[in-house]
């Protein structure tokens, strides 16, 4: 019975960190060095995820009735599990290429979003690019059409507003009435010449 109250707390505490996890990550650790294990888990924790070392006894209790009920025929030989809370490819992008520097790190299988993967399925989901450098590109897509934006922004300002940009096209539109001005005043002056040019006749 006190084995039992003891365990209980540990199986606890993994169902609560799997139960929101956005991906969990089983992997065999058998074979790292001490300073290969203090390097990884310091790029996980760097990554935001949650990486212990629990008993197979203990996580297959925890597993029991979620989604990473899937995991169950992994828990074989020493397990450790990667889990993330916020990024679902983070687990597996650091495990898998920490696994290239280390050959005695196995991946075994995981869950990302709510969906089982094997060895090779988590490996393919660590191809996919982190949240960050998703967004980094969706923000360089449309940095240009921006970037120009801001470039006519700046032009209208220097020369003082849309408003000022049309002062020029009525300026040129003045000269145009002035010259027609002289030619209608011309007119009477004409119509005053005519009678003095009939005077002679009627003698």
């Amino acid at each position: 019975m006190a084995k039992v109250e003891l365990k209980k707390p540990i199986v606890e505490e993994i169902a609560a960190a799997v139960k929101d996890a956005q991906s969990v990550v089983l992997v065999d650790y058998r074979g790292l060095t001490v300073e290969q294990d203090t390097q990884l888990r310091k790029q996980l924790r760097e990554a935001g995820i949650t990486y212990k070392v629990y008993k197979n006894t203990m996580m297959n209790f925890a597993f029991k009735g979620t989604d990473c009920e899937a995991l169950l025929p992994y828990l074989e030989g020493p397990s450790a599990v990667a889990i993330s809370t916020e990024d679902a490819t983070a687990p597996a992008r650091v495990l898998c290429k920490f696994a290239k520097t280390a050959d005695a790190l196995e991946v075994k299988g995981g869950i990302v979003e709510g969906i089982a993967y094997d060895a090779d399925g988590i490996k393919e989901v660590a191809k996919i690019p982190s949240r960050e450098e998703l967004l980094s590109k969706l923000l360089g897509s449309i940095q240009s059409p921006i970037t120009n934006f801001a470039r006519v922004m700046n032009q209208l300002a220097e020369k003082g507003g849309a408003s000022e940009c049309e002062a020029p096209a009525k300026a040129e539109e003045a000269p145009a009435e002035a010259e027609a001005a002289p030619v209608e005043e011309a007119a009477p002056a004409e119509a005053e010449a005519a009678p003095a040019e009939e005077a002679p006749a009627a003698e």
